[in-house]
């Protein structure tokens, strides 16, 4: 347990002795869940008792509709109803942060790019002001699509509070730690590890140790899911243990603060008058969580031939075509070689997905140049890529015995619609010019007489 997982916010009270609890969380993915800070305060055998003890209100916070299967929904036991937390609404700017449909004039996605680290300021960033909206796919509208951000962050969040309505967010650190304090309790989460919010999730970011900075991938449509394995079978990648939800963590201050939505697009703040981070206790399958990404088990080929990356998914968001996702969350992690007579980084293709990577730490295996930690890739839709020349031949000529990749970690955001660049990545991100050039020291090998 580290010294950040003991320290709370100031006022904030934490269930404890909470069965399954592990340094204040629950383990595993889309469990039903129940933890109260107050004992007592969790109602048994019902969900909406006539007076709910500690004069707390009932409330249900709801994924899915109602009619879904299965539902995604929560009850919440909290000291005010969440209609208290919302008053009149006035329009705001978050000018870096932007959300689909939005393909902005002078800008052009059709080709492959590829951008150094964004590095922070000198001015004060929170998590609104500080993202950095590099793609957007699909229409927030109508709740299919992505936005793929940079996030650039040092300064925490003082009495003030944000959700989406329009979107689930999948949160992957590159430096730095960051608090998620949220209505269901408290998410910490550093480089690699990844935090996933619900969409309608109250909370406050903080910075635990900065700058930070990182990747969100902003998921308009139906919520993250864990792959079918299918021939795999029962084990291997991700396991739901280890996904953690939170235990119930509330607080209690009247204190003047700000509440941020965003909504269709647009952001709309309104003045309250005490913390929303409220909820004594809870309990369903419709909450945060945060996962290792170290405990990823990746498989693959032990004999011959290089699988499709979809052999690596961590998580899935499903659209309404059968085996095409509308967001694929995909890992490419330390792992063993083994395969014989066979190419072993990732092959040349392109194809119906588009695929935003981004690098997390050491060297990813088909990029041996450029592609540095922080920094991240756009493959579009149908576009052709794959390794550089000097990955190219190296694999070509290589001894072909058991190899370890070590210490690399990087990922992928890719979804079955083009992504379109924003003003902010194709105008002010450091952008790699250079980066189609990575392919024209290529050979023509061709050689008719000699079928070898």
């Amino acid at each position: 347990m580290t010294k950040h997982d003991l320290e709370l916010p100031q006022g904030m009270i934490r269930a404890t002795g909470t069965t399954g609890t592990h340094e204040g969380y629950m383990p595993g993915f889309g469990n039903d869940f129940e933890t109260e800070a107050l004992s007592g305060a969790l109602p048994q055998g019902m969900n909406s008792p006539q007076k709910c003890n500690y004069g707390l209100y009932g409330e249900q916070l709801s994924g899915t509709a109602f009619t879904a299967h299965p539902p995604e929904r929560t009850w919440t036991y909290r000291i005010r109803p969440s209609v208290k937390h919302s008053a009149r609404y006035d329009r705001i700017d978050l000018p870096y942060w932007k959300s689909a449909p939005h393909v902005p004039e002078g800008v052009t996605s059709l080709g492959q790019y590829r951008w150094d680290p964004v590095e922070a300021t000198d001015e004060d960033l929170t998590w609104l002001t500080g993202m950095r909206t590099m793609t957007t796919a699909g229409d927030v509208n109508t709740q299919v699509g992505m936005a793929a951000h940079v996030y650039l962050v040092n300064a925490s969040m003082k009495d003030a509070y944000f959700y989406s309505a329009d979107s689930e967010l999948l949160v992957v650190p590159q430096q730095g730690k960051l608090r998620f304090a949220t209505e269901l309790g408290i998410i910490n989460v550093e480089p690699q590890e990844i935090a996933i919010i619900p969409r309608g999730l109250v909370y406050r970011v903080e910075v635990l140790e900065g700058p930070a900075r990182g990747f969100v991938c902003e998921n308009y449509g139906q919520k993250f899911e864990m792959p079918a394995r299918g021939p795999i079978g029962a084990n291997a990648l991700a396991n739901p243990r280890d996904f953690k939800a939170p235990v119930a963590a509330y607080e209690d201050r009247d204190v003047p603060s700000t509440l941020t939505i965003k909504w269709c697009g647009q952001f709309h703040e309104t003045k309250i008058n005490q913390s929303p981070l409220d909820v004594v206790a809870w309990h369903g399958n419709y909450a945060p969580f945060k996962y290792d990404l170290k405990t990823y088990c990746p498989v693959g080929a032990i004999l011959f031939d290089h699988p499709d990356p979809s052999i690596f998914t961590v998580l899935t968001a499903p659209s309404g075509v059968p085996g095409t996702a509308n967001i694929d969350f995909v890992l490419f992690r330390d792992r063993w070689l083994v395969a014989e007579n066979t190419f072993r980084p990732p092959w040349y293709h392109k194809n119906i997905m588009s695929e935003l990577m981004g690098n997390i730490h050491g060297q990813y295996d088909a990029k041996l140049q450029g592609f540095v930690p922080g920094g991240m890739s756009l493959h579009n839709m149908m576009l052709p890529h794959g390794p550089d020349k000097q990955a190219f031949e190296g694999a070509s000529n290589s001894n072909l015995g058991p190899e370890k990749l070590e210490e690399t970690m990087s990922f992928m955001f890719e979804t079955r619609f083009p992504q379109h660049l924003t003003e902010f990545a194709g105008k002010e991100a450091p952008l790699q010019d250079d980066y189609i050039d990575c392919w024209d020291s290529l050979e023509k090998k061709f050689d008719a007489e000699r079928p070898d």
